[in-house]
């Protein structure tokens, strides 16, 4: 495979949408001008059953490394993910099994083929970390243990937070870093590429890999798409964009966006020239319309991940539907099996539960044949014909 060290896609790769880089910058840019094919990776945890927007900024940026011929590998972690990343958690994540997690990634590469090609003459290599997790005996986890100490895991913020609100912090979740740590060993990368909440993870990884095999890993990171209150965007905090949405859904869900989130959007989740990023930028500071550069980050989005075609047509479903205020011409029906409005949000899984669904109903969220249904009518009774919409881009025709 041929290596290709072009200086201009060179400098894309170490500073687009990068946070940092360890040992520095120059250390990853003379590597990459070598012409040398490096190894390296992004570990993904199945703890749940679809990849977001959020994954799919480091996925862009491993698609970098892999079109300038270097060795990309997408690791799922079914052994990590059962324990679950801390990261930023204030509580331990509930443990999932084996089944769960291999349930959940069983989409994950026709989600990532979306970015990534898994194909041709430089594949993207698919690995699972209970391919080596599963063989280790507890004297070999003791042993990787020994490169830790307690006083470096407290460090993380999070802990420090637990500790200080009296809340509980679980051995198990010191052991984390410890695997994803070993990953990088096993594989005996030359790299890693995270988001920026990834770091501690991937450093504990450089630290192992100096340790047990005196290796230079480096390790990238990228920065987060974050809302206004600086929340990232993901499962977590339940404002994610999946792979796996439809593209209606995903064009909507942009067009939601903070608008201080737009040129952050277009340098992360999409291929614009940096050129053109900075027009937009100018054209806002100078007291532009974002609505705009909104729909046409939607329009990039939403093309990049679905298509052209499905692309042109959710921006039209998007003009005809929120723009134009009208009711879509085609949308999902349901037979439900009781025809009162809470049930029906629930037996539609656009509501996890009835509580949910009367908050939902309380807050003006629902509608039925475009009337608001009044707060505390939970009850409230629909009939074939009737058409209920949530929030501003759910439909369903009920039959």
């Amino acid at each position: 495979m041929k290596i290709l060290n072009d200086t201009k896609k060179i400098e894309e790769l170490i500073s687009r949408g990068v946070e940092n880089i360890y040992p520095k910058k120059e250390f990853l840019e003379a590597r990459l001008k070598e012409g040398k094919q490096l190894t390296l990776y992004t570990g993904y945890d199945p703890t749940a059953p679809t990849l977001h927007i959020g994954h799919a900024i480091t996925m862009m940026k491993l698609r970098q490394f892999q079109d300038l011929g270097h060795k990309v590998i997408m690791l799922i972690g079914d052994y990590t993910g059962m324990i679950g990343d801390p990261t930023d958690k204030t509580s331990a994540r509930t443990a999932l099994t084996h089944e769960q997690v291999l349930s959940n990634c069983k989409n994950y590469q026709a989600q990532a083929a979306t970015i990534l090609n898994f194909e041709g003459e430089n594949p993207v290599e698919l690995k699972f970390n209970g391919t080596w997790h599963s063989k280790l005996n507890f004297a070999d986890v003791l042993e990787l243990t020994s490169h830790f100490t307690v006083q470096r895991m407290m460090e993380r913020d999070m802990f420090e937070k637990r500790k200080e609100e009296n809340k509980p912090i679980f051995l198990h979740e010191f052991l984390y870093p410890v695997m994803q740590a070993y990953d990088s060993v096993a594989m005996d990368v030359d790299g890693e590429v995270g988001g920026n909440d990834q770091t501690f993870n991937m450093l504990a990884g450089r630290d192992l890999m100096k340790d047990l095999k005196n290796k230079e890993k480096f390790v990238l990171t990228t920065k987060l798409l974050v809302d206004s209150a600086g929340k990232k965007m993901g499962k977590s905090e339940g404002n994610m964009i999946a792979l796996s949405d439809a593209p209606e859904d995903m064009f909507g869900k942009v067009m939601s966006w903070n608008d201080n989130m737009i040129i952050n959007g277009m340098y992360l989740c999409t291929q614009l020239p940096v050129a053109s990023i900075k027009l937009w930028e100018e054209r806002l500071k100078n007291g532009e319309n974002p609505y705009e550069a909104k729909f046409f980050l939607a329009l990039g989005i939403t093309k990049a991940f679905k298509g052209e075609e499905a692309g042109e047509k959710a921006k039209e479903y998007f003009l005809n539907t929120f723009s134009k205020r009208q009711t879509p011409d085609q949308m999902p029906e349901i037979t439900p099996t009781v025809y009162e409005i809470s049930a029906l949000l629930v037996e539609a899984k656009v509501c996890k539960s009835k509580s949910e669904a009367r908050q939902v109903i309380d807050q003006g969220g629902v509608s039925i044949n475009d009337t608001k249904v009044e707060k505390g009518n939970y009850a409230a009774t629909i009939k074939s014909g009737d058409i209920v919409k949530k929030g501003s881009r759910w439909f369903v025709k009920v039959k």
